[in-house]
């Protein structure tokens, strides 16, 4: 084998000490926002049937899927996203249930992305979905959640961008679009390609107006304002309902007091197909990427036999302690273990006091001391408890104990 054992796949890594603490202290914050709002944890397997992610579904392209057969031969997938499985969860175990329905949820995503576009491969996401609740108090409670959710965080520098699909989709059913061009269109316009949807546009003999209608699309975004803007360019029922809903959708963001935080894009569009409706995606500087995303999806779950509205989002949670990380706002978890060194003949003691502090709820950590003596040179004891003092720091410990094989017991608090 040419590459040595210890590497990983490219678009996936290891991470472990402070980092992955650091990891998990901004995964406990985000999660107790969700809780706080009255989300149920739910917990979904990490490979799914093919179909559950098929192309109707209008979720991952298949070329960037980790595909695979069990030996029953079924194509199975490793999940590219969260969304399809929670409507399949939705729809097998909430088929009769006519309430809201509340999910939260922590695990890692696959996408088989070129390396050349230098993403990783597996991400860990956090996401809830609100399911079976159709109303604009709905979709700002979303929005409004990603916002705490992002503040708890530690991120203060951002902004929700919220767009409507059914805008855009109501100009396109007037302009007489088919749907392969529609879809096309969205590719272009989601990635801010004036050129691409140009040329699109004139292949396809769009009419001159709707084609002057569907690039200035791109260029409907900003503050409430930009909602007026976008009100006067289109005459067509569909755009227009969404303009409203977005107008109403401002005012129940205005009555949680986060208005100050989103902005609004028209030409904001997803990959993912299955969006229906309102649509947000949250940036900050020193990513490229949104480190959260999300939508309201009213058809999705008819694919699993339910018919139900839901809307729901993901934060990357590896993006946004890259984010953090930049804007040198890293969480800085709290030193809060112990370290024992014990010499020979002390290994009970230590074990006694380990357990104490353990009971306590201090973890604590027993190392033997090195094998030369103490009765060593001086210097060569005094390296020694540097070391110790140096490990006893990167693994997040307050203070550390010695304890000598004559008896005693010597005790160093850390700064």
């Amino acid at each position: 084998m040419s590459k040595p054992l210890v590497h990983t796949p490219e678009g996936v890594r290891d991470i472990y000490g402070e980092e992955y603490l650091r990891k998990l202290l901004v995964e406990e914050k985000l999660h107790h926002t969700l809780r706080s709002f009255g989300y149920q944890d739910i917990q979904t397997p990490t490979f799914e049937f093919f179909d559950v992610f098929s192309r109707e579904i209008g979720t991952t392209p298949s070329r960037e899927l980790y595909k695979f057969f069990d030996k029953e031969g079924n194509t199975l997938v490793l999940r590219p996203d969260f969304t399809p499985s929670m409507a399949r969860c939705a729809a097998k175990y909430f088929m009769d249930e006519k309430l809201p329905i509340r999910f939260s949820y922590l695990g890692n995503t696959f996408t088989n992305t070129s390396s050349l576009q230098g993403k990783l491969k597996e991400v860990t996401q956090l996401g809830a979905e609100l399911i079976q609740e159709p109303s604009v108090q709905a979709d700002g409670e979303m929005i409004a959640m990603v916002v705490e959710a992002l503040k708890a965080s530690g991120l203060e520098d951002f902004q929700v961008s919220i767009g409507e699909v059914e805008y855009f989709k109501g100009i396109c059913s007037q302009a007489g679009l088919d749907e392969e061009t529609e879809n096309e269109l969205r590719d272009f316009i989601s990635s801010k390609n004036f050129f691409g949807a140009q040329e699109l546009l004139e292949q396809k003999a769009v009419r001159r107006d709707y084609c002057e209608i569907l690039l200035k699309v791109n260029d409907l975004f900003g503050s409430a304002e930009a909602l007026q803007q976008a009100r006067e360019l289109v005459n067509n029922e569909r755009s227009l309902q969404a303009v409203e809903r977005l107008e109403e959708l401002y005012q129940v963001l205005c009555e949680y007091g986060v208005e100050k935080y989103v902005s609004f894009d028209l030409g904001l569009l997803s990959k993912y197909r299955y969006y229906t409706g309102v649509i947000f995606k949250a940036y900050t500087y020193g990513v490229g990427d949104a480190v959260a995303k999300g939508g309201r999806y009213n058809s999705l779950l008819k694919y699993f036999g339910k018919d139900a509205p839901a809307i729901g989002f993901v934060i990357v949670v590896d993006d946004l302690l890259e984010a953090l990380s930049r804007q040198k706002r890293k969480p800085q978890p709290a030193a809060e273990g112990i370290l024992i060194i014990y010499e020979e003949g002390r290994f009970r003691d230590a074990l006694e006091k380990a357990a104490v502090l353990r009971a306590d709820g201090v973890p604590t950590e027993l190392i033997p001391a090195s094998v030369a003596s103490r009765t060593a040179q001086d210097s060569a004891f005094a390296d020694r408890i540097r070391i110790y003092r140096e490990k006893a720091r990167a693994h997040m410990q307050k203070a550390f104990y010695y304890l000598p094989s004559e008896g005693g017991c010597a005790e160093e608090i850390l700064d």
